[in-house]
C-alpha cells in the first residue's frame, strides 16, 4: 500500500512516463509504426470512420488501424485506462476526469421514426398511441430519450429495447412500433422505408458526438490529424 507520499508521487510518476512515450514518437506522422486502437460507437463505424480511416491510410502508410467496437461508456473507461488511444463516444451527462481531453464533433437531432403506413403528424400522439421501441436505457443516448419521456411525461407502451439505433429502425420498418433515434448511422440511407417525423423546435433534443483521448496526448502528431480528420468529416455529415 502507497503512504501518503507516494500517493503524492504517483502521479508525477506517470506523467513521466508519458513525457518520455511521447519523447520517442516520430517526427513526422509517415515515419509512424505500429498499431493505433480508435474506440468507435457502431454508428461511427458506418458514419464517419470510412473516410476517416483512408485519408489516414494515405497519410501513414506504415500505421496499422485497429476499431475496438463499443458503447460510449466501456469506451470512455479503456481510453483512461489506456488501452486504446483515442475513441469516438457519446458525450456523457457527467464531467470527464481531468486526465481526459475532449472535442466537440457532431450534434445529431432525435427524430421520431415510424412504419410508412402510420399516419399522423403529432410526434407525442403517436408516442402515446403506439407501440414504442426503445433506445436502451443504460446507454448514453437512451438516457436522453428517457430524459425527454419524463419531461413530456410520456409513458408509452414499451414493445422491445435495444441499444443498436440501426436495428430499432429496421424493427419500426417491419411495423413493430415507434421510436426515438438520433438522425445518424447507415440507417439513413434507407429513410423511405420509414416515416421520419420532425420533433419539431420546441421538442428537439440532440446526441453530441465526441472525440476522446487521454489530456497527455492530445498534442501528439498522429492524434491531432485524426482528430482533424474527424473534424471534416463531421463538417461534411453536417453539410451534406
Amino acid at each position: 500500500m502507497l503512504n501518503a507520499n507516494g500517493q503524492r508521487v504517483l502521479p508525477l510518476a506517470q506523467e513521466i512516463v508519458t513525457l518520455f512515450g511521447r519523447m520517442r514518437q516520430p517526427a513526422t506522422v509517415s515515419e509512424y509504426r505500429g498499431t493505433i486502437r480508435i474506440g468507435a460507437i457502431s454508428t461511427t463505424q458506418t458514419g464517419l470512420l470510412p473516410q476517416v480511416l483512408l485519408r489516414l491510410q494515405r497519410q501513414a502508410l506504415d500505421l496499422e488501424t485497429q476499431i475496438i467496437p463499443g458503447v460510449s461508456f466501456n469506451l470512455l473507461n479503456q481510453v483512461e485506462a489506456g488501452n486504446i488511444d483515442l475513441a469516438v463516444v457519446i458525450k456523457p451527462d457527467f464531467v470527464l476526469t481531468k486526465d481526459l481531453y475532449s472535442e466537440l464533433l457532431l450534434r445529431e437531432p432525435f427524430v421520431l421514426v415510424t412504419p410508412l403506413g402510420m399516419k399522423g403528424e403529432d410526434p407525442l400522439a403517436l408516442l402515446r398511441a403506439a407501440p414504442f421501441i426503445r433506445y436502451d436505457r443504460t446507454s448514453f443516448g437512451g438516457r436522453m430519450v428517457s430524459q425527454f419521456l419524463r419531461r413530456e411525461r410520456l409513458t408509452p407502451k414499451i414493445a422491445l429495447e435495444i441499444d443498436e439505433i440501426d436495428a430499432i429502425v429496421r424493427m419500426v420498418e417491419h411495423n413493430l412500433g415507434v421510436a426515438l433515434v438520433p438522425l445518424a448511422g447507415q440507417w439513413r440511407e434507407r429513410a423511405e422505408r420509414v416515416r421520419v417525423v420532425p420533433l419539431g423546435e420546441s421538442l428537439t433534443f440532440y446526441r453530441e458526438l465526441i472525440v476522446v483521448m487521454r489530456y497527455s496526448w492530445r498534442q501528439s502528431p498522429l492524434h491531432q490529424l485524426i482528430t482533424g480528420f474527424l473534424r471534416a468529416a463531421a463538417t461534411e455529415a453536417q453539410t451534406g
